[in-house]
């Protein structure tokens, strides 16, 4: 084993799910803290308007990268399941493949999401009040946005090998330098929502650089060499074949939170920060959802590919029941303290209303949310990207929209758009048991 590589074929099953989790949660905990503080940083020195605009293009955002973070997880498959076999010149291949799919997304991203992001806002029905906020803040994050695509494919290539330590420290130091350039620019420079892009797209470039630094310089087996980055046979279709059925799971799911957002924004500023700030809150409690989930990926990819069948289903009881625990514990405490939680953003009564009504009816249903998230790391490292994506696509795009326009024509309650959550993480979960019990998913990708 090299110094940036962790087989989880052998060994205990706990201590390699946690010791591959734990540095995920802690970087996502990270990331998390570093886009609460532009939200902290805006809703406090700039104005609530401000935070409504940052609020309302989460959702915009995802749409658009979330097809390449689907392709890097598909990358990722194929990168652990070849690292499983023990095939070192697979590996090297479909590293510098996915390498090239970084560079060549963040390119095309970076065009679409200048161009195209703004245009989306008039679709979303964003307030004027702020519009002008809104579309200045994303023509700016998507100027940078190669910077956390190129971190992005570092990281997913770090991750498919189990190392994932050192995503975590160039986390942190991105964490930091984002949140002492949002008080720079925002609080003593008074830059506004600008600095706080400004802020973000520095910091990204940051953990970009060092992601990149350590691949170039490592003598281990996912070493990266430039003249080798480029599509090679055999390896882009398979990664196509994994990953992009992810991507439109992503991209839908965000399809369907952008209609959410822009019934949301039908209730105006108020409800969009409201709401914001609660999203905010909410991304803590997801945190060990995505580090399980990406944690059950690698483990099931490499031990498939080392034929443990076993340590595969033993893994994914222990995963999925761990992050039911860890993120109904933290809807809980969402719950009885949403109030104070939401009042760290603004003190506005309105929104501090918005904020604890979305916290008392989705905080109560994170089990499922963790349930269907870490089912959906499991098929993806067995190759089973098309199951969650149908289901995805089935019931948090076309069931959400329609429950949503159908709940509104009947009674117009932004609870309708409140509700929309639970109720859909709660059929997918179902659904995924039923699949995960009925069908033998495991042997099918041999």
């Amino acid at each position: 084993m090299g110094t940036h590589t962790k087989l989880m074929t052998t060994g205990s099953i706990q201590r390699n799910l946690l010791s591959f989790a734990i540095p995920i949660f802690l970087g996502n905990l990270f990331q998390q803290l570093y886009h609460t503080a532009d939200s902290l940083v805006v809703g406090n020195f700039v104005g609530k308007e401000s935070l409504a605009a940052i609020s309302s293009i989460g959702s915009l955002t995802m749409l658009l990268i979330g097809l390449f973070q689907g392709i890097f997880v598909g990358a990722g498959v194929v990168i652990s399941k070849a690292f499983g076999e023990g095939d070192e010149a697979a590996v090297q291949k479909a590293v510098h493949t996915t390498v090239a799919l970084g560079l060549s997304g963040g390119v095309l991203l970076t065009l679409l999401g200048y161009f195209f992001a703004p245009v989306m806002l008039v679709w979303m029905q964003t307030p004027p009040s702020v519009f002008d906020d809104a579309e200045l803040y994303i023509r700016i994050y998507f100027l940078g946005i190669s910077t956390l695509i190129l971190y992005n494919t570092a990281s997913g290539i770090l991750q498919a090998v189990g190392d994932s330590r050192h995503p975590l420290y160039f986390l942190i130091i991105a964490s930091v330098i984002n949140i002492v350039l949002d008080l720079v620019f925002v609080a003593v420079f008074q830059m506004g929502i600008a600095g706080t892009a400004y802020a973000t797209i520095i910091a990204q470039a940051v953990s970009a650089i060092l992601s990149f630094r350590l691949l170039i310089t490592t003598n281990d087996i996912i070493k990266v060499r430039l003249w080798h980055v480029r599509f090679h046979k055999g390896y882009l279709g398979p990664i196509l074949r994994l990953g992009i059925p992810s991507g439109i799971q992503n991209s839908v799911t965000s399809f369907a939170n952008v209609i959410l957002q822009s019934s949301i924004n039908l209730f105006g500023p108020s409800a969009m920060a409201g709401n914001g700030a609660f999203m905010r809150i909410q991304g803590f409690a997801f945190i060990p959802i995505t580090a399980f989930a990406l944690a059950l990926t690698t483990f099931t990819g490499q031990n498939l590919g080392a034929g443990e069948y076993e340590r595969v289903r033993k893994g994914a009881r222990f995963g999925v029941i761990f992050a039911m625990v860890l993120a109904e514990t933290i809807g809980l405490l969402m719950y009885f303290g949403s109030e104070p939680l939401i009042a760290l953003f603004s003190r506005d009564p309105e929104v501090l209303s918005f904020g604890v009504q979305k916290s008392h009816i989705a905080s109560l249903f994170l089990w499922s949310l963790a349930l269907s998230h870490a089912m959906t790391g499991i098929f993806r490292g067995a190759g089973r990207s098309i199951v969650p994506m149908s289901v995805m696509l089935a019931i948090w795009c076309i069931f959400r929209i329609i429950f949503i326009q159908v709940g509104l024509s009947i009674v117009m309650d932004i609870r309708v758009v409140y509700w929309a959550y639970p109720v859909t993480w709660t059929i997918s979960a179902v659904i995924f048991v039923i699949y995960y019990f009925s069908v033998d998913w495991m042997r099918q990708t041999k």
